[in-house]
């Protein structure tokens, strides 16, 4: 049998096979690394229309994957799923398109909903991005969106004629043909237009479903988007029994970690392979791992103890480290960013070959303590991006402690001038949605609670999750301790 890897090679793997940027934007997915979590499964399939995630679950990750005929055909074998085959994805809309795009960005859709577009009729904004997503003839020509806009709105049937069209050919070919809509954050910086507009898009998407056989959308969009868009347009209870959730449980994150570590392209990766049964070899490069270390927690544990050791300190009162991680990287709707998770797990292995390089495990459990500021850190910047209101209103209890009573919280707030802030980032922010009410306080710690920003306790208190509190150095008394 192969010997193990040493401590040191152990550290090394987990550091590089973990070590590269964790952005989906920035890191497209690729055959050696793309993990397909169990739970994912439904999310791909062609006919389901929405599929909600927060930040860093993998929206932008699938919807590149999707693109990918390569991909496609490991998600199609990974799940399955023969139809993926049989499909011609195309990026329908993504926020932060250019001159190169087929899609407007976020500044050019301002301009559209204040010179063009009636309030009334947001779906003729997204009709047109669907004809133009088709490569429509007649709408492809026009060189602007303004006009393409006009020329839609005057043109009622010229829609119901291409989707025809397109249906027709699909069905022709055998395929399904599938429209993306991804990065829907940034639509527009007033939150109710922007709930409006993901309305249209969800009522416009869903005639595709319902009026063609061939023709779908799929759209990525974050939980609280999807619930806050109104559904009052016909046959709006049928939207939800097309969702699915990007969810990951700790048996998927813990699966995506061995994963990573089985398909480095490095001798370590090799031993660590050896160690766990026989791993199923898809093409070249790509090894898929025994199904009990993807799907069996006491198998999975058991490998992390060789990572990590049993416990987050010398016994079980400090807590067992299989657990201890993940829970502690959690929001307050109990999920854990794939993101954060691998980047906690890199870091853990860099401050533990730096602080503790003598010890016998590869990952020192007060490493892996220090590793939550830096996944800290990075979710704080993610939320900063995303939900920039969310950031501001939490830093305002900056050198506070939570739990927190929500009187205690107000008064911060009061002090801070937030509700003025956010009436001046609405005013001047093109780039992220505020919240649904700018001077209700109370409504403003009831949306922080559906985005899992904040926990309200039984009692009524208010507390944050150590993923965004350490960042923001607010103290709890017995927590993991902020940074001097």
């Amino acid at each position: 049998m192969t010997a193990p890897p040493t401590t040191d090679e152990y550290r090394t793997l987990i550091s590089r096979a973990l070590g590269a940027a964790l952005d989906a934007d920035t890191d497209g997915p690729d055959r050696q690394r793309l993990f397909t979590p169990s739970s994912h499964r439904l999310a791909l399939d062609p006919d389901v229309t929405v599929v909600r995630g927060a930040r860093g679950t993998g929206k932008t990750y699938w919807a590149k994957a999707l693109i990918d005929p390569e991909l496609r055909e490991v998600a199609a074998r990974s799940y399955m799923m023969p139809r993926l085959r049989r499909v011609r994805v195309t990026t329908a809309f993504r926020t932060g398109g250019n001159s190169e795009t087929p899609y407007p960005g976020k500044r050019k859709i301002a301009r559209l909903l204040r010179d063009v577009i009636d309030p009334e009729s947001y779906d003729i904004f997204w009709r047109a991005v669907v004809m133009m997503a088709l490569e429509v003839p007649q709408i492809a020509s026009i060189p602007d969106w303004p006009d393409r806009i006009r020329w839609t709105a005057a043109n009622e049937d010229a829609y119901d004629d291409a989707l025809g069209k397109a249906d027709r050919e699909a069905r022709d070919s055998g395929e399904t043909r599938v429209l993306l809509f991804d990065a829907l954050d940034h639509l527009h910086a007033d939150r109710r237009t922007a709930d409006r507009l993901v309305s249209a898009l969800f009522q416009v998407a869903l005639e595709l479903r319902l009026t063609t056989g061939a023709l779908r959308a799929k759209i990525f969009v974050r939980p609280d988007m999807y619930d806050s868009a109104p559904k009052t347009f016909p046959d709006a209870s049928k939207l939800g029994a097309n969702a699915a959730d990007l969810t990951w449980s700790r048996e998927n994150l813990y699966g995506l970690l061995f994963h990573r570590l089985g398909n480095h392209p490095s001798s370590e990766a090799e031993k660590f392979r050896a160690q766990y049964g026989t791993w199923e070899v898809q093409g070249e490069g790509r090894f898929i791992a025994p199904v009990d270390l993807i799907a069996d927690e006491k198998c999975q544990e058991q490998a992390f103890i060789t990572l990590a050791g049993p416990y987050m300190g010398t016994d079980r009162r400090k807590g067992h480290t299989f657990t201890w991680v993940p829970n502690h990287l959690q929001d307050g709707k109990g999920r854990v960013s794939p993101r954060t998770w691998l980047l906690a797990l890199r870091t853990a292995a860099d401050l533990t070959a730096e602080r503790y390089a003598t010890q016998p495990y590869p990952l020192h459990y007060e490493a892996l303590r220090e590793s939550l500021h830096e996944a800290s850190r990075v979710r704080v910047d993610e939320l900063k991006e995303d939900i920039g209101w969310a950031a501001t209103a939490i830093e305002q209890l900056e050198g506070g402690q939570v739990p927190m009573e929500p009187s205690h919280v107000r008064q911060y707030w009061a002090q801070g001038g937030l509700a003025e802030i956010l009436r001046r980032m609405r005013e001047n922010d093109d780039e992220n949605s505020g919240p649904r009410a700018t001077d209700d306080p109370f409504a403003l710690i009831e949306e922080l609670v559906e985005l899992g920003v904040l926990t309200k306790r039984t009692s009524g208190a208010l507390d944050l999750p150590d993923v965004y509190r350490l960042a923001f150095n607010i103290g709890r008394k017995g927590g993991v301790a902020r940074r001097s």
